[in-house]
């Protein structure tokens, strides 16, 4: 799990917490699989809604501008950010996400490599309502932050127990299919940047290491 901080800025959450306050919310089983439709308590901004869709474009926007979200997921394809909000009572029981998402009335199809969760209030508004992948330790971020993990994982969000927990959420097909190969490339980077600060990017090192990065994106890469 990739935790992403800053993803939105304080004046885009003010203006898309004021929206979501005024939307018309309905059962988030809307875009359940069949699995995990039995195990789904919440609500969910219709998927071709006017709020939906304005602002899905401010998360995308945001994504664009995030350099740790670019090299940790490497985007080929991001599913249009959904919005769901889980009330007192509320929860998601143990579920694995549907391996295609196809967009209701387009040919969008994504295969979902990763998934993504984008906190939208801060986590004393509510009790409970945290996120929990298989193997990794309880995601309850601030307002703005972002968690990425592989859409494979077990995972389920904890019944609230207070207040309201609101939360984008959506899919990401990557350029690098395998997990393992988009963690490498990921370290990698990272070691770059660190190391070009260091050295200074013209560095004979700096220079090798990041055409190793490059040819082996080159080589992992599915376009």
């Amino acid at each position: 799990m990739i935790v992403i901080p800053g993803v939105l800025a304080h004046d885009q959450l003010e203006i898309m917490r004021t929206r979501l306050s005024a939307a018309e919310w309905t059962d988030g089983n809307a875009t359940s699989g069949h699995q995990s439709a039995g195990a789904k308590r919440n609500c969910q901004l219709p998927e071709n809604s006017a709020d939906a869709r304005a602002l899905g474009e401010v998360v995308l926007g945001a994504l664009s501008r995030s350099p740790l979200f670019v090299a940790a997921a490497l985007p080929l394809r991001v599913y249009p950010p959904l919005f769901n909000r889980y009330q007192t009572g509320d929860g998601f029981g143990d579920h694995i996400d549907s391996a295609i998402r196809i967009r209701p009335g387009t040919d969008l199809r994504v295969r979902t490599d990763l998934s993504a969760t984008l906190f939208l209030n801060d986590p004393d508004e509510y009790d409970g309502g945290e996120l929990v992948a298989e193997g990794q330790p309880p995601v309850k971020l601030p307002a703005g932050d972002m968690v990425l993990y592989p859409a494979t994982t077990v995972h389920r969000v904890t019944p609230v127990t207070r207040g309201t927990r609101i939360a984008s959420f959506f899919w990401i097909q990557s350029m690098v299919r395998d997990g393992q190969a988009r963690a490498m490339l990921l370290d990698l980077d990272r070691s770059v940047q660190e190391l070009s600060v260091i050295a200074g990017a013209q560095a004979p090192a700096v220079v090798r290491l990041t055409g190793l990065y490059h040819n082996l994106l080159r080589r992992w890469a599915d376009l």
